[in-house]
């Protein structure tokens, strides 16, 4: 169904997050950063995309992927997030365009997909410092590492968004400055040769399509801040934009100087490379410059991530698919059992190997993509004359047509997974379905209190005045 002439926007879009007055609200630089974070924090775990497929492919892939992929979903975002700028993001869209079944499952897949990138940050800290500290490679000091950065960094996400925020934008500045510096010593060392060594023979698809997948994914988990955000309908569009050049930036242009001025041995391209690369570049003060970026930029990601996972859950309750003590805020306006939640979830999976790490999260996302793309498609269908603030200059078919490439990308993730992962993945997405009505039983038994904030609009009421104004103009004599 195409756009209905004359026809007026209707509520479905008209939403706004429970109001907290006395609560700043991010702006428009912050909050770039925390997308920043969400998606990238820097080149900190590209070099396997090198180790995997050689220095052609990985460029090309850091520019061909965020075609496919990233603009797509950035675009979706913006309009979904502007069309439901309330914290649960893409929950309610799935729940708005599917039902709460599918709303709940979105979003049981995708905080978990979101906690198990998150055990990923201190094992990719302790990697960049294991070189300059041989104790953190493992054993009991390690696991006291992990501990106790997830414990700082929490209590971080606890004093609040405007901390976070402004926090994401320093640590950005700091960890993107090091590569800038490196960039330039590099420029007299180039051999563009380098750039086109490639050996198709000797690819591993699964880890270079894992890795390029994991860097340029989450785009949407900002849409769960929606309600933290000031002026969402207006910020979230521009700051995603100025963030999707960033990140673009932040990992072609340190992949271009590290393979073409040195050269090029797969083996080495591993986690933590680059420290090594600023080391023959510039120095050992570069490469401690490079692993202390690292470490702030794992700090970044660590922080965004969990605001993004814990007002996720928060948002979930407000719309009654959580109990009511997940959406309980702390004195500085954060949900506090939802970074309990998120940060326990953390220390359990922090075990895990990178690559485990990285393949698990993809698969769950994957599913939970897919969810969202059909809710995009579904409203744009059904729902053609909702508010949408944000809206992609495409119609229906465009809609449809724009969101075939990313679903192929997710059939050949999926397809490329292990066995191990297709196991673990498929049994985390079961205990959803499981979930879900656990919970209803324990509402309807009055073992748990479940309520649906007053000051949100009812969706599915939303729903049929849209479609109520569809029919009147449509079939009006």
């Amino acid at each position: 169904m195409g756009e209905v002439s004359g026809a007026e926007y209707v509520t479905v879009g008209d939403v706004h997050s429970p109001r907290r007055d006395n609560l700043k609200k991010v702006s428009v630089l912050p909050l770039v950063f925390l997308i920043f974070y969400e998606v990238s924090g820097g080149p900190f775990g590209v070099e396997d995309s090198v180790g995997a497929a050689g220095p052609l492919l990985a460029l090309v892939g850091f520019l061909v992927f965020p075609l496919i992929w990233s603009i797509p979903e950035a675009l979706i975002t913006a309009e979904m997030g502007t069309m439901f700028p309330e914290n649960g993001g893409y929950v309610v869209w799935v729940s708005s365009a599917l039902g709460p079944f599918w709303g709940f499952q979105q979003g049981w897949m995708k905080w978990l997909s979101g906690v198990i990138d998150n055990a990923l940050y201190p094992v990719l800290f302790l990697d960049y410092l294991k070189s300059a500290i041989p104790a953190l490679g493992g054993g009991f000091p390690r696991i006291i590492a992990v501990l106790v950065l997830t414990l700082i960094l929490t209590y971080m996400n606890y004093r609040g968004m405007t901390i976070v925020g402004w926090a994401a934008v320093l640590l950005g500045i700091f960890s993107i400055l090091p590569f800038v510096v490196m960039g330039l010593m590099g420029i007299p060392r180039l051999e563009p040769s380098r750039w086109l060594e490639v050996d198709l023979h000797t690819v591993d698809w699964n880890l270079y399509l894992n890795t390029l997948f994991w860097n340029l994914n989450y785009w949407d988990s900002i849409s769960t801040l929606a309600g933290e955000v000031h002026n969402p309908k207006k910020t979230l569009p521009k700051a995603l934009f100025y963030a999707l050049i960033l990140v673009v930036l932040a990992y072609f242009f340190p992949l271009l100087i590290g393979t073409g001025a040195v050269p090029v041995d797969r083996a080495l391209w591993t986690d933590g490379y680059f420290s090594d690369v600023a080391k023959i570049v510039g120095g050992v003060w570069l490469r401690w410059w490079i692993q202390g970026a690292a470490a702030m930029s794992n700090m970044g990601m660590f922080v965004a991530e969990m605001s993004s996972d814990s007002f996720q859950l928060l948002g979930m309750a407000e719309r009654g698919m959580l109990p009511d003590f997940f959406a309980k805020r702390s004195r500085y306006g954060t949900p506090m059992v939802g970074i309990l939640f998120s940060a326990s979830g953390v220390l359990l999976l922090s075990w895990l190997s990178f690559q485990e790490i990285v393949a698990a999260e993809n698969f769950l996302y994957c599913f939970g993509m897919i969810l969202e793309f059909i809710a995009f498609v579904r409203l744009r269908i059904k729902h053609p004359a909702a508010a949408r603030p944000f809206k992609i200059p495409v119609g229906t078919v465009g809609a449809i047509l724009m969101c075939v490439p990313p679903t192929i990308l997710i059939c050949v993730v999926l397809a490329l997974s292990s066995v191990k992962v297709l196991v673990v993945s498929l049994g985390a997405i079961a205990i959803g379905f499981m979930i879900e009505p656990c919970l209803k039983h324990s509402e309807r038994k009055g073992w748990m209190k479940f309520s649906t904030s007053t000051e949100l609009p009812d969706l599915n009421v939303a729903r049929q005045e849209s479609d109520s104004l569809i029919d009147d103009q449509v079939f009006r004599p």
